[in-house]
Formats: structure tokens, sequence, C-alpha cells
């Protein structure tokens, strides 16, 4: 749970992250929040102004699919976004919400570090063939038809799921297969990106 302190809310820390959700305000996690959308800017803006966050390198904010209130609270209260990742899944439903959100982006001016291919395909443990149960190259696609750069491809993987229900982050539980070194390969892409920003002075 989070807790109020001197300097504001307190977030919950973590694998030496700090994290703020609404879940964490919820008494019974069985309980739905049914929100219309002021209540949602006034609570993403209470996170953004009232949480003792401390000196931060990166601020990550994991929003729903779309271009709804919370997508458009965030542009409004976070002055000089350094940017936004798109995450996708190779089918062409997920590519027409794509497209939406990155035109979104474009018109706030929101750089656009990068998309990734979530669910890109799956790994048979016996064979080792690639099974793409979505599609192949939907991400690949939709970078090159929208001109923003493909930051990588995650596959599907049990394993990836297991260690989210036991708590444990995959990348820490299972550091050297083949999915954590793509997670580590595009984090680092990310980190580039943005050093290249900073110093041309954006």
């Amino acid at each position: 749970n989070m807790y109020g302190g001197e300097k504001g809310i307190l977030p919950v820390r973590k694998w030496n992250i700090d994290i703020v959700s609404l879940d964490f305000l919820i008494p019974d996690e069985d309980t739905p929040i049914i929100w219309r959308g002021p209540l949602k800017t006034r609570a993403i803006t209470q996170f953004l102004s009232e949480v003792y966050w401390g000196k931060k390198d990166i601020l990550l904010v994991d929003l729903p699919p779309g271009t709804g209130d919370e997508a458009l609270s965030i542009a409004q209260n976070i002055p000089n976004i350094s940017g936004s990742i798109i995450v996708t899944i190779p089918s062409q439903v997920s590519e027409h919400v794509v497209k939406k959100a990155i035109t979104f982006n474009r018109k706030l001016n929101i750089p656009i570090l990068g998309i990734i291919e979530n669910m890109s395909y799956f790994i048979c443990p016996k064979c080792g063939e690639k099974y793409y149960l979505f599609g192949k190259n939907g991400g690949k696609e939709l970078s090159k038809k929208m001109n923003v750069r493909l930051l990588g491809s995650i596959p599907i993987d049990p394993k990836i799921s297991l260690s989210g229900d036991e708590g444990i982050p995959f990348l820490i539980k299972d550091k050297d297969s083949q999915i954590s070194r793509e997670f580590l390969r595009i984090a680092e892409k990310v980190l580039e990106i943005l050093t290249l920003s900073n110093t041309d002075g954006n």
C-alpha cells in the first residue's frame, strides 16, 4: 500500500523501482474502478503532483490502449515529454488502434521513440521452431508505413506470465534467456535514443 509522508504520497518500492497505481488505493483487489473521465484525470494529476518521486532518471507511465482521457491527461500535465513507446501485437485490429495512437502523439508534438511488437511469435520448446500466431512482421510493416522505428519484438512465453504471477521480474528470474536479452536490447536502444535527444538539447 501507499502511505503519506511529509513530502507527499510515498510510492511503493520494489526491485529498486518506485511504483504508483490506482490498484494500491483499493482495499479489495476484486473491486473494480468504475470512474468517468474527470475522476481519472484528477487521479492522474494527483499522482504526478502529490507523489514524492524524489530525483529520478526516468518516469515511465503505463497507459491503456487507445487515445482516451488518460493519455490526454499525461500529455497536458507533463511538460517536455521525452517520448512515447507504442506497444502493439501483429494483428490488423491492433494496427488500427496503434495508427491512431501514433497520430495522437504527433498532433501533440510528443516524440515517438519507437514501436515494440509484443506476442510476436511462439517458440516451440521441443523443436525451437517459431510460430507466428497473430501474423508475421506486423510490427515491422507498421513501422515502415508510419515511419516509426521498430525497437524490437517480444515473443510469447508462458514463463513471462508465470514470473508475473509470482511477483518476480522475468529479467531477474530468467536473466540469461533469449527473451531477457531482447528486453535488455530494447531498453538499451531506448536509453541511447534519449541520450542522443538530450545531447541535441531536446
